[in-house]
């Protein structure tokens, strides 16, 4: 029985194994991160050796920017970065060509569409983002070449924009092979994950206000703030879905469509709660009570625990019963505008929902799935004016080192110009942070000039093989790539890894030339120290006036959306409202996230009305309602919709007609419920 016992005990893992067994298990996944980042830019670096380029740096340098944690991101990532760089080289070799001779132009264009780059950077959204940015900085490692030491023309300028962008391929795809040969991806999964999460939770917290309908039931604003935060969120996790599958690229408006089917949902769920406080305790809960008893229980989760999975397994029954429920909920018969009101906003509720099951089907594959209108979403901006700014700022920056360079003929002006241009132009669609992120560009580049120095002086100089090389550099890019992936900045060694290639400048022939090493060194930090001080000279509008400006361009589509002749599409409304919800700072204050959420709600009760003019004319009253909240007389308003609500009250009508005008009564309450709530922001600048 001993010797048993000690068989066993010996064959238990002692202490040691076990520490060693989970550092490998959490050390494992990001020091392969650190090796994928090491072999995408020896790779590269190989290739580009083999075809005896003349630059092989910007090729390793793009295996660098491009090999992210996410399989996706870095195959989204490469591919926006193809696009940037054809368009930069275009954009030089076009520039050039108009001014062969004449360099003040070329440096004035060039200047003009960095700052024009800097614009759509801060317009477009993620990689598309990154794209534009990187076909202005293209254009200036080019243009840079191109003018030689000291602001000289030369005519190689289409061989070059060639040679530059051979180099930035190779990088990308020597970085997509080793990424697709040791990463499956997950951003797929992971998406479809949150998306049942999501709706899980919504449907949980809703349907326990409704459970626990009462006036001293807790405020579910922050649940719903809390919510809006994880929606928009969802952007950067779908790109990276898209990454990964040419499917989910070629379908990507309904996966937009999902996201804004959750703010839908949310906003159903905001007019049902704003509703039932302003109703006595027994009529809320008799409300409430109807309502959930029009709501299947399939969609009223009990627990939040094994509810995500449960969905995904029999999604199609699932969507089914959504779209009964919702059906239910438009014919429910309600006796008052109270009731209509809290269906109408239920069935609201689960509409977005069912948009969220569309998208969550897409990505689980769900046979027997209905594909749904792929219609391409067009591109909202928020507000114009910060990427005024940006590009005002990225032209005077450029324009303001260029002229140094050419009045000094300082030998590295071209590498500060360049990376001035790389700062400024990505650092700019980072708003209030616009600042530190270029700051901390300059101060990570400033730190890892001393390691890129011990190994290019210390270490490089007695190896002859490219192993060897790759070997060495595998010093360097390993830990950097691990701690990316185990960092809470992973920006701050995404950085390191990519100017390490710029700092060592391999060549085929190395030159161990420490002037030249720290000439380069220093023309680096500089260009990105005048993009940090450019920000400081010219900082981007401030957090409380982006605020200020988002606040007051919605409400200034409400009015011109009251007045108008034609209403808009409420799809068209939705994406408007929803991009400026998603453009607002973190640093805005919750009422004013309230009151952008009660102009959005606002402007579709208005679109709904309108629909429902065409069909049953309103009256007079209707439009006199709406010209007083376009004026910004809320009481007035208020004081109409009441008497608008009266004369329909008394107007008899056989179906279908007596539903629409429920519905519109049902209209008229909720708009004046939200007016009489936001009455000083719908109320600003009130003509007198």
């Amino acid at each position: 029985m001993s010797s048993i016992s000690e068989a066993a005990r010996d064959s238990r893992p002692t202490r040691i194994e076990t520490a060693l067994k989970d550092a490998v298990r959490v050390a494992g996944p990001p020091l392969l991160i650190g090796i994928r980042l090491w072999a995408s830019v020896s790779l590269a670096l190989y290739v580009a050796f083999w075809l005896k380029l003349d630059n092989a740096q910007w090729a390793g340098t793009s295996a660098a920017i491009v090999c992210q944690p996410q399989l996706g991101a870095s195959l989204r990532k490469g591919w926006f970065r193809m696009i940037g760089t054809m368009v930069g080289a275009t954009m030089i070799v076009v520039l050039t060509a108009c001014f062969p001779q004449d360099r003040v132009p070329f440096l004035g264009l060039l200047a003009l569409w960095c700052g024009i780059c800097a614009f759509a950077a801060t317009v477009f959204r993620n990689f598309a983002s990154y794209a534009a940015a990187l076909a202005g900085y293209t254009a200036v490692i080019i243009g840079a070449d191109t003018l030689g030491a000291t602001g000289g023309m030369t005519t190689e300028v289409f061989m070059l924009a060639i040679t530059r962008a051979s180099e930035i391929c190779i990088g990308i795809v020597c970085a997509g092979i080793v990424l697709a040969g040791t990463d499956l991806g997950g951003a797929q999964r992971q998406l479809a994950a949150t998306f049942a999460t999501l709706t899980t939770e919504i449907m949980e917290r809703f349907t326990r206000m409704l459970t626990l309908a009462e006036p001293q039931q807790p405020d579910t604003q922050p649940q719903r703030r809390e919510f809006v935060r994880r929606v928009i969120a969802l952007g950067p996790v779908v790109d990276q879905a898209i990454g990964e599958s040419s499917q989910l690229r070629y379908r990507s408006p309904i996966l937009q469509m999902a996201v804004h089917g959750l703010f839908n949902a949310l906003d159903g769920w905001r007019g049902v709660a704003a509703h039932l406080k302003q109703l006595p305790e027994d009529k809320a809960r008799q409300n409430a009570e109807i309502i959930l008893r029009n709501l299947p229980l399939e969609v009223r989760p009990a627990s939040e625990s094994d509810v995500p999975t449960r969905w995904m397994a029999d999604l199609i029954t699932l969507r089914r019963i959504y779209e009964g429920a919702v059906r239910a909920l438009l014919v429910l018969p309600a006796g008052t505008p109270s009731l209509r009101l809290m269906a109408d906003q239920t069935a609201k509720l689960l509409s977005g929902i069912l948009r969220a099951l569309d998208g969550l089907a897409l990505l689980i594959e769900a046979p027997g799935r209905p594909l749904p209108s792929s219609r391409g979403v067009w591109l909202t901006v928020p507000d114009w004016l910060p990427a005024l700014v940006n590009a005002g700022r990225a032209c005077i920056t450029i324009g303001a080192i260029e002229l140094f360079w050419v009045t000094t003929t300082w030998p590295n002006g071209a590498t500060a110009i360049t990376f001035a241009a790389i700062s400024v132009l990505l650092s700019s669609p980072r708003a209030d942070q616009a600042y530190a992120t270029a700051m901390g560009f300059t101060l990570v580049i400033a730190v890892a000039v001393p390691l890129v120095a011990i190994i290019a002086f210390a270490l490089l100089p007695g190896l002859e093989t490219f192993t060897a090389f790759s070997a060495v550099i595998g010093l360097y890019l390993i830990p950097v790539g691990t701690l990316m992936a185990r960092s809470r900045q992973p920006g701050m060694f995404l950085i390191m890894s990519a100017n390490f290639i710029p700092l060592l400048a391999p060549a085929n022939q190395m030159s161990y030339n420490t002037v030249q090493f720290y000439n380069a060194a220093l023309a680096i930090v500089a260009g990105g120290g005048a993009a940090a001080l450019s920000f400081r000279l010219l900082p981007p509008l401030s957090p409380a006036l982006r605020t200020r400006r988002l606040l007051f361009l919605t409400l200034r589509d409400v009015r011109r959306l009251a007045i108008g002749p034609v209403p808009p599409r409420a799809d068209d409304w939705e994406r408007r409202s929803y991009g400026r919800l998603a453009a607002l700072p973190d640093q805005a204050e919750p009422l004013q996230r309230a009151q952008l959420l009660a102009a959005h709600f606002v402007g579709g009760e208005v679109i709904q009305l309108r629909h429902i003019d065409q069909l049953v004319a309103l009256g007079p009253e209707f439009e006199d309602a709406l010209v007083a909240a376009a004026q910004g007389r809320s009481a007035v308003a208020i004081t109409q919709l009441a008497q608008l609500d009266d004369r329909l009250t008394s107007r008899a009508g056989a179906e279908p007609e007596a539903s629409l005008l429920l519905r519109a009564r049902a209209s008229i309450l909720a708009l004046s419920e939200v007016l009489d709530q936001h009455t000083a922001y719908f109320d600003a600048g009130a003509v007198a």
